[in-house]
């Protein structure tokens, strides 16, 4: 399924869907989804389409960390957590799809550690149905983020 406007709630289900069955497959618990965190991972993969960039930090240049814990804060102290990471992808066609970017970022050794890590309890997925202009490939697509916290 490829993301379009009105199917972005259905596309980050299923990523996270996607990323669970692989962290099953290796021996690990699911994380479980967290609205603070689809909030960031949206508004992170918004922002680099709006903004024209690809990149892990914000246009107004702050690092995933520290969006992730002003949302988690926000949450409640329950919400708090150190650990955090986050995966950014972008793909055409079928590489748009959640299997295409879940496969993607299995294949890279950065993003697969940070899926595979036993720490990470919570996560939430974001999806842009639009490609940045910088990447020259268009706007067909989909550019995606997803946030991770332990706790």
């Amino acid at each position: 399924m490829t993301p379009a406007r009105g199917r972005a709630a259905v596309i980050d289900r299923a990523t996270l869907c996607l990323i669970n069955h692989i962290r099953i497959r290796h021996g690990l618990r699911r994380v479980h989804h967290s609205r603070a965190l689809g909030g960031v991972a949206i508004g992170q993969a918004h922002d680099m389409v709006r903004g024209d960039y690809f990149a892990d930090h914000s246009l107004l240049g702050q690092p995933p960390s520290a969006r992730i814990m002003v949302a988690l804060h926000r949450a409640g102290p329950a919400g708090f957590s150190v650990s955090t990471a986050q995966n950014i992808g972008w793909g055409a066609g079928r590489a748009a799809t959640p299997a295409g970017i879940v496969r993607a970022w299995m294949h890279s050794p950065p993003h697969r550690r940070i899926m595979l890590s036993p720490a990470f309890r919570k996560a939430g997925v974001g999806v842009a149905p639009a490609l940045p202009r910088a990447l020259g490939r268009g706007s067909a697509g989909a550019t995606y983020a997803v946030e991770f916290a332990a706790g």
